[in-house]
Order: C-alpha cells, then sequence, then structure tokens
C-alpha cells in the first residue's frame, strides 16, 4: 500500500469511530424541540412549558419550546407530524388538536393517529359547570328541571363554536335531553366574562379560569366533569353522581413524536414523564394551574385518543356542530 495513503486511511477510520460512538451515545444526545401548537401564554404553553423543564433536568439535554400558533394548532401539529421521526422534534398535544379538530376537519393536513406515535399522557384539566348567581338553580338536578321546564329559554357560553366548552354543554344536553341556547365567544375569557355580566346563565369552563370566580362568589359552581371530585373544589359534585348518568369529560393534554419514531426512544420518554409527574414541585406546578397530572404507558394515550376520537365525533354528529 502507498505509505502516503495511510494517514488518509487512518483519518477515515477515526471518522467512523467518532460517527460510531456519536450514534451510540443514549437519547437523547443533542437538544430537543418541543413544538407547542397555540401562542405563548395559553394553557398548551402552561403544561407544555412546566414539562419540558422537568425532561431537560431529567435527561440532561434541552428541551427547547417553540410556539408555533396558527389555523387553531393545525400549522404547528402539521410542522410536528412531518418532523424526522428521530425523537429530536415532539409535539404537545391536546384533546382540541388531536380529538376535536380532527372530527370538525376531515381535511386535516395531518392524521392524529397515523402521523404520530403517542409518547404519555401528563396532564387533563377538569371542567366545572358554572352559572351566574341569578339563575335559580343551585344543583345541577335544578339546573336539568329548569333548563326542561323551557327548553331554549336558558342560554350557554363557550370560547367558540366546535371549543370543547360548547362539546362539553352539548354532552351535558343529550344525556339529560335538556335545550340550551348556545352564545359563542372568541375565547374562554371572554365567555367567563359573559357568565359573570349575565349576558349568558350557564358556563361549562376549566378549572383555571372557573376557581378565582367561584371563590369570589361570582359565579355559582355546581358540578365537575370528571368521574371523580377535584381536589380544588372537592365539596362539588361530578355531574355524573349528580344527575348526568355516565358524564365524564376533560381537556387533556398529551407528549407525541413523528409516526416511525423508534420504540426505544419513546420508551425512555415515557419513563421521563412518568419520572417528572412523580415530582413534587411538577405536581405543585401543575395543581396550581388547576391541572390534575396523569401517567401511563404509550399504549395507554393511544387507547385513550382513540376513545376521544370516537366520543367527540358522536357529540359532534348528534349535535349537528359545524366548524367555524
Amino acid at each position: 500500500m502507498d505509505r502516503g495513503k495511510r494517514p488518509l486511511i487512518r483519518l477515515a477510520a477515526c471518522a467512523l469511530l467518532a460517527a460510531g460512538a456519536a450514534s451510540a451515545q443514549p437519547y437523547p444526545a443533542k437538544p430537543v424541540r418541543m413544538i407547542i401548537a397555540f401562542p405563548a401564554g395559553g394553557g398548551s404553553d402552561i403544561v407544555g412549558r412546566a414539562l419540558a423543564q422537568q425532561l431537560t433536568e431529567l435527561l440532561g439535554q434541552p428541551f427547547v419550546v417553540d410556539n408555533r400558533g396558527g389555523a387553531g394548532g393545525i400549522i404547528g401539529t402539521e410542522l410536528g407530524a412531518r418532523a424526522a421521526p428521530d425523537g429530536y422534534t415532539l409535539t404537545v398535544g391536546s384533546s382540541g388538536g388531536f380529538a376535536i379538530t380532527p372530527n370538525l376537519n376531515p381535511k386535516l393536513p395531518y392524521h392524529p393517529v397515523k402521523d404520530f406515535a403517542p409518547v404519555g399522557l401528563f396532564t387533563r384539566l377538569t371542567f366545572v359547570v358554572d352559572v351566574h348567581p341569578s339563575v335559580p338553580a343551585k344543583s345541577v338536578k335544578e339546573l336539568i328541571a329548569l333548563a326542561a321546564a323551557q327548553p331554549g329559554r336558558l342560554n350557554f357560553g363557550s370560547s367558540g363554536q366546535g371549543a370543547t366548552a360548547h362539546l362539553a354543554t352539548e354532552l351535558f344536553m343529550s344525556l339529560t335531553r335538556v335545550k340550551m341556547t348556545h352564545v359563542p365567544y372568541k375565547g374562554a375569557a371572554p365567555a367567563m366574562t359573559g357568565v359573570i355580566a349575565g349576558e349568558v346563565d350557564v358556563l361549562f369552563d376549566s378549572m383555571p379560569t372557573t376557581l378565582p370566580h367561584a371563590r369570589s362568589g361570582r359565579v355559582r359552581p355546581l358540578a365537575v366533569t370528571t368521574l371523580q371530585r377535584s381536589a380544588l373544589l372537592p365539596q362539588l359534585p361530578t355531574l355524573d353522581e349528580a344527575g348526568a348518568k355516565g358524564y365524564e369529560l376533560a381537556s387533556w393534554f398529551g407528549l407525541f413524536a413523528p409516526a416511525g419514531t423508534p420504540r426505544a426512544v419513546i420508551e425512555r420518554l415515557n419513563a421521563a414523564i412518568n419520572a417528572a409527574i412523580q415530582r413534587p414541585e411538577m405536581k405543585e406546578r401543575l395543581l396550581g394551574q388547576g391541572a390534575e397530572p396523569l401517567s401511563g404507558t404509550p399504549d395507554d394515550l393511544a387507547a385513550y385518543l382513540r376513545r376521544e376520537l370516537d366520543k367527540y365525533g358522536k357529540i359532534i354528529r348528534e349535535a349537528g356542530v359545524k366548524a367555524e
């Protein structure tokens, strides 16, 4: 062999060894991007940033939040679906973007099941049934009786046509066979302002938005929408026990990777999420936002997502809800 070529061969061998060593590094070996498909400051952003901070500490690489708002979450979610399936681009998915929007818009540029690999569910927001203090109903059974006696006279607010709050109320009306009139607002804050001002009688709203107004007496909370009572308002019954048998609904958040991401990467991320949820500071931060910490396996999230798609699809079809 030409002696002049030997240094080049040695350099090539060293490069291959270095590449092999890099590829053998445990995941993650570099910063990870976490896409949040909504602007900073919203519910997805608050819980997503809390998780990113914990994963950074647990896995030793920065988990960098990338807010990609627009088109009701479609733009950022599509970006996550089209990313390389290597574990270095993740998406914070929610019930809105992954279970409701696909049922309202069948022409989405992504499919929540086919284009994503579930990593893990990490939190959910309980909804509360609020009424204006002037409404003569101090329990769910009284509200049902009032609505049944005068169909359509009571009105209910929501954060928008097809929003979780809207569909939550549609489910309530379906189970209790009552009719109320929908008054959509442009966001959760205006909807809460509406019920406080007496513009609407009833509002199904998330726990974080409800808490300060329930405690001040500006709205009267009647029940929570999960099957378990909330530690934040433990005196409130669930809708299931208060007169709407079988009612269960919450706004949830989970972490997703692009379809095709290696299972080993998914499992490592899932273990880190479950560890993060057990940390006292993470629990305290989520509970302070009115969110319930959750844990589970990737398969748990996959099964849960399918159930949520079916549930919201049924609500939307039966109520004839159309996208704005």
